[in-house]
């Protein structure tokens, strides 16, 4: 008899139960776990059989159907909850997404059978700064939820915000920091991303006294999930950047002042020098820190260099030493306190940063700072292979810098910038290009794939693709995919529908734009000639808008509902994008035109009110719930707005969600009040404006559409310049 674990999912708590056997070559186990059971429901847990086999390898599962119950085997939780999933979709036309679950199980279970392996040990998911533009005031029940997603896609290795701040909070006090020189160093915690990263220290701080011991208690929740499913998170280690304050306890310590961003400098971070004792020092104490709180780590995150350009001397050789110190410095850091632990450094920097119009990260740059690294604990993040194609049009990363110099990397994609909502993507690049790494014969150590979003729930679309493609090692036939898809998150794929992706993969599925947004999203009056946005506007889109809104005879679900109101109301975004360029280019006199394009701007919002994730007030109430008085709610909401607006520096506008709530409080009165001061001839400080805005406490109330799919149609046919009718 092989060695098993059976593992019965019957529904509650992740945790592990340990039961005796007969047999001493089986270990019963009983997974308690709502993770299936808070998908399918308890009424069908009953028709799967479930084991973990370990004597299957890397990321395996094996699928088949008897006496009307399926029967998974697995390697691993993560894998068998992959399984289940492969199941639910390919099998029973079902989905589990961000905007909702599509759940199909008859009573006569379709037969199936399938065995795969991953071609990766590790499944990468998030960003740094995904923890800023989307997770930063996440409650345990909003992380539950993303874990769930996270094991059903595949996933086994987050990277994780960590309670970073807490732990390095303890560090500082521990070495003598008065409390205001700590304060002046963190940030507020939608900025915590840059604050980590080395770009910026102190910005929308101070922080209330009460928050890190909510940060610690949240990631043991985090944690103690994430091994119950065997995951391997990613946790933030130290990576050099000090308080100012730190100089006067080390007076003998040398201190680089960093630039990122366009400000100013009572908010520029400070790293210590290369090879610093205090460095280690410090990285050590944290490590410690940690483990003392949370218990042993396999992964440590650190960036010294994110987009930033680095201090080195100017002769070659000196530079080269000194960024061989800086690796140096980091992995010692971590090593003297876990041996056994793996540096983690994002790659997204590297064909990145440019010094006078030249890559500064030259190949012997690249490999001098990983030098005196062993090549089994380091691992390289290359997070963005899309942009080198499609934007910078450059070579592979892991061409550039041959197979990363043979330390561990994963193959990923940035599918998103800023968490914006924009309908955006080459869905065949995804499909198909990661192949070409795969199936490379100098691609090093290629050990995970994954997605690193910088926002989420938008295109969901991009990231069910992504998942899938993770878990193949052939390209995926993107026709057939997309049916499937269909019918699983609509529930039919009729022919109107077909010819609907077809105009979509023509056009917002089919274009791939850095930063897309619509012009009213910008600040009216910051350019001296109306500021473009830049999303797809072919006239294919609309085509593909008309069909798919043809389809609510036979798509009648929730999801239908959800991806109407995002097709339609990009649609509608573009028209307000036109009729405001038409506004500005014929003097600013036309007011009937502005009004008019405001008002469009309010149907949007209206119907954005029925989405079930693009609202402002989710956003906030989630803020607000960190606070324990009224001073500190209203502190963590101005955080949260600040991060989806202004930002600060020269990042302006940088996230462009268009929320219900955003759209009718923010950007409709703030061009409504500019140009009506103008007309005036009466001053309007917009930046005031701006701030009062992310001060205020308030979001007003619109009542949703009551059947927002035929008021979509209703608003597409209004605005549709060339009405069409499909009866496909």
């Amino acid at each position: 008899m092989k060695e098993t674990t059976i593992i019965a999912l019957i529904f509650l708590l992740p945790v592990l139960v340990l039961s005796s056997c007969s047999t001493s070559k089986e270990i019963k186990t009983k997974v308690v776990s709502d993770v299936i059971t808070g998908v399918i429901g308890k009424e069908n847990i009953g028709k799967f059989d479930l084991k973990i086999d370990t004597m299957l390898h890397g990321n395996t599962y094996r699928i088949n159907v008897k006496s009307n119950k399926v029967l998974v085997n697995a390697s691993n939780p993560v894998s068998l909850y992959r399984g289940v999933y492969d199941y639910l979709t390919n099998a029973c036309n079902s989905i589990v997404s961000w905007s909702g679950n599509n759940i199909n199980l008859p009573e006569k279970l379709p037969k199936y059978t399938k065995e795969v392996s991953s071609p990766y040990q590790y499944h990468y998911y998030f960003n740094v700064v995904t923890h800023g533009y989307s997770t930063p005031y996440w409650d345990w029940a909003r992380w539950e939820k993303e874990i769930d997603w996270m094991a059903f896609h595949g996933y086994n290795m987050p990277l994780l915000p960590g309670a970073h701040e807490a732990i390095l909070n303890r560090v500082f006090k521990k070495l003598g920091l008065t409390k205001k020189e700590i304060d002046s160093y963190f940030t507020g915690p939608a900025f915590f991303s840059w604050n980590k990263m080395g770009n910026i220290s102190g910005w929308d701080g101070p922080l209330p006294d009460a928050y890190f011991e909510k940060q610690i208690k949240l990631n043991h929740q985090i944690l103690d999930k994430l091994a119950a499913l065997k995951m391997h998170p990613i946790i933030p280690a130290f990576a050099g950047f000090v308080p100012e304050g730190i100089q006067k306890l080390y007076p003998n310590e040398k201190i680089r002042s960093l630039n990122w961003g366009g400000f100013e400098k009572k908010y520029q971070a400070h790293i210590l020098e290369p090879g610093s004792a205090l460095f280690t020092k410090i990285g050590m104490m944290y490590i410690e820190e940690y483990e003392k709180e949370f218990g042993k780590q396999e992964f440590y995150l650190a960036d010294s260099f994110n987009e930033m350009d680095v201090p080195l001397p100017a002769d070659e050789n000196t530079a080269l030493k000194e960024l061989a110190s800086y690796g140096a410095s980091v992995y010692q850091s971590i090593k003297n306190i876990n041996p056994d632990a793996t540096w983690v450094m994002q790659g997204w920097t590297f064909p990145y940063q440019k010094r006078n119009g030249k890559l500064f990260w030259t190949p012997d740059r690249f490999h001098a700072l990983v030098s005196k690294v062993p090549d089994d604990k380091l691992l390289i993040l290359d997070l963005a292979n899309e942009y080198n194609r499609l934007w910078w049009k450059l070579p592979p990363s892991w061409k550039m810098f041959p197979g990363f110099f043979n330390k561990k990397w994963i193959y990923s994609f940035i599918p998103n910038m800023g968490g914006k909502t924009a309908l955006n993507g080459r869905l065949d690049i995804y499909a198909t290009i990661p192949f070409e790494a795969l199936n490379y014969e100098n691609k090093g150590n290629l050990t995970g794939f994954g997605a690193a979003p910088e926002g989420i729930e938008n295109n969901e679309i991009i990231y069910e693709l992504i998942s899938d493609t993770g878990w193949r090692d052939t390209p995926v036939n993107l026709n057939q995919w997309i049916e499937k898809y269909c019918q699983n998150r609509y529930g039919a794929f009729p022919d109107a529908m077909k010819k609907a992706f077809e105009y979509f993969k023509k056009s917002c599925y089919g274009s791939f734009t850095d930063h897309p947004r619509n012009a009213y999203q910008f600040r009216p009056g910051s350019n001296k000639k109306f500021r473009k946005g830049s999303i797809n506007t072919s006239d294919d889109y609309r085509k593909g808008v008309a069909l798919f809104l043809s389809c609510s005879n036979r798509c009648s679900n929730d999801l239908y509902t959800t991806d109407v109101i995002e097709y339609t109301c990009q649609f509608l975004g573009i028209k307000v994008d036109e009729m405001l360029e038409e506004f500005v280019k014929t003097g600013e006199k036309n007011k009937e035109l502005l009004y008019a394009a405001l008002d469009l701007l309010a149907g949007i919002d209206r119907l954005i009110a029925s989405h079930p994730n693009w609202q402002l007030k989710k956003w906030t109430d989630l803020a607000r719930k960190w606070g324990d008085t009224p001073r500190e709610k209203n502190y963590y909401e101005a955080d949260a707005r600040r991060i989806i607006t202004t930002w600060g520096g020269v990042v302006n506008e940088y996230a462009a969600k268009t929320w219900s709530g955003l759209i009718r409080d923010y950007y409709i009165p703030r061009w409504k009040l500019y140009y009506e001061a103008k007309w005036k001839s009466e001053k309007f400080d917009i930046l005031q404006w701006e701030e009062n805005w992310i001060h205020s406490n308030n979001i007003s109330k619109v009542q949703p559409y009551k059947y927002p799919i035929e008021k979509a149609k209703e608003l597409f046919e209004k605005y549709n310049a060339e009405i069409k009718h499909y009866d496909e």
